[in-house]
């Protein structure tokens, strides 16, 4: 799989750090930024990244020059913490990550700043290592909560101005104060402070098929000047439910569509859809669960996989890698089933006890149940993991490594590739423009 060496169309730079499975490190790489460096901690997640085109160090080594464009990119296996990247200060465009979201996570244990997992300070401190030009941060939606809102503020206000550290015996209310104060005052430096822009996503509203909830922090070197108010236009959503709707009830383009359906189906999907045609708001549709096994943009259709081959064996079904059977799908409270016909529900790391967590579906066909209302209810099966990797929008050439628990983990914990690309262009765009005014 060459997807991480594939030429950028401009000369920009990144970095990667808690790269995972990949996500959001091939959304930049997609947007023109050639990878300098990845990071990462998980044993599998390591694996995928090498199996995708990423070079790992040896043990114990540390780069000390950036790659060539037709180099490999070097990663890093281990913890970030003992990661050194000053021989990077002054050649990169855009660093980028997701820090581990389990500290501030519905699904965690929620203990935020007091949590030895709280990798933000590690952003900081890369930051303060390679003055990138441009910062790209994804996290849980939970960092929103009433709990966890001023702390969240305070990480804002850090990416703002990482060179004004925490002192050892400074407590983070004490040295959010701190920085409240230094932010009114005129820069020394303006490359040494940030202009930040936080903005809460449903990654459905940009193409994903799939609801969640995630929060984006960008942030822009001062001294570039950047025009942040294009920023934010260049990442409005998309697409939208209502847009979806219309496309169903008013010229049934979405059954068009999938013509295949059966009558019952149909009928029930529209049954439960409000009463009503919603006022058009000039999107795109959301895409659902149906798009995505159909295929989206220049993907083909998933074969459904039969009732004989859940075995847990690779049959290649159409040719397909990863497209896996898996028997034992069950129906419970607070797991209840993805529908084909709405985006997929929140792809989960398993943090719940259930691989992959509520990766289950509803098929189109009816069955026989006596407990059921009526008698009979609609089929379901897990999910394979090819088909979950298509929800979180990655392409089928992408491989990711280890048992099949371990893959929807490392699924679950990444960055959907569409919404982290929209992003990622709109930082390369202003970028772009902020230079060009600068000529």
């Amino acid at each position: 799989m060459a997807e991480l060496q594939e030429g950028s169309k401009k000369d920009r730079t990144g970095v990667e750090l808690f790269a995972g499975a990949g996500g959001l490190a091939m959304a930049v790489h997609r947007a023109g930024f050639r990878p300098l460096l990845f990071n990462e901690f998980a044993k599998r997640a390591c694996e995928t990244l090498e199996a995708n085109g990423a070079q790992r160090l040896p043990a114990g080594q540390k780069p000390t020059r950036a790659p060539g464009p037709d180099e490999k990119v070097p990663l890093v296996a281990g913890d970030v913490q003992e990661l050194d990247m000053d021989y990077l200060a002054g050649k990169v465009d855009v660093l980028a990550g997701g820090p581990p979201c389990q500290p501030f996570s519905l699904g965690g244990v929620a203990k935020g700043d007091e949590d030895k997992r709280n990798m933000f300070p590690q952003m900081f401190k890369a930051v303060r290592q390679i003055q990138p030009k441009a910062v790209i941060c994804e996290n849980v939606r939970g960092l929103l909560r009433p709990s966890f809102r001023r702390y969240f503020d305070y990480i804002q206000r850090e990416l703002e101005l990482p060179f004004e550290e925490r002192a050892k015996d400074t407590n983070w209310e004490q040295h959010y104060q701190y920085l409240l104060d230094r932010r009114e005052q005129e820069p020394d430096d303006p490359r040494k402070r940030y202009d930040t822009v936080m903005m809460p996503v449903n990654a459905a509203d940009y193409g994903v098929p799939q609801i969640r909830n995630r929060v984006i922090i960008v942030a822009f070197r001062r001294d570039l000047n950047v025009d942040i108010e294009l920023f934010k236009r260049l990442v409005q959503p998309t697409h939208s439910e209502t847009a979806l709707i219309r496309s169903m009830v008013e010229n049934g383009d979405y059954w068009k569509r999938h013509s295949n359906v059966p009558d019952h189906v149909r009928e029930w999907v529209m049954a439960r859809l409000p009463k009503g045609v919603p006022m058009d708001d000039g999107l795109l549709p959301w895409h659902t669960l149906r798009d995505a096994l159909a295929g989206i943009g220049d993907n083909k259709p998933l074969p459904e996989v039969p009732d004989e081959w859940l075995d847990r064996t690779e049959h290649f079904l159409g040719g397909f890698t990863e497209h896996i059977g898996w028997p034992g799908a069950r129906i419970y409270d607070g797991h209840t089933p993805n529908e084909l016909d709405r985006p997929a529900k929140t792809v989960k790391a398993g943090v719940h006890g259930v691989p992959g967590g509520e990766s289950v579906m509803l098929l189109d066909e009816l069955v026989t149940d006596k407990a059921a209302q009526g008698g009979v209810r609609y089929k379901h099966r897990y999910m394979t993991v090819r088909e979950t990797a298509r929800v979180m929008t990655f392409p089928d050439t992408w491989e990711l490594k280890g048992p099949r628990g371990e893959k929807m983990r490392q699924l679950g914990n990444a960055v959907p590739v569409a919404l982290g690309e929209v992003f990622a262009k709109a930082v390369a765009t202003v970028l772009d423009e902020a230079e060009g005014r600068q000529k």
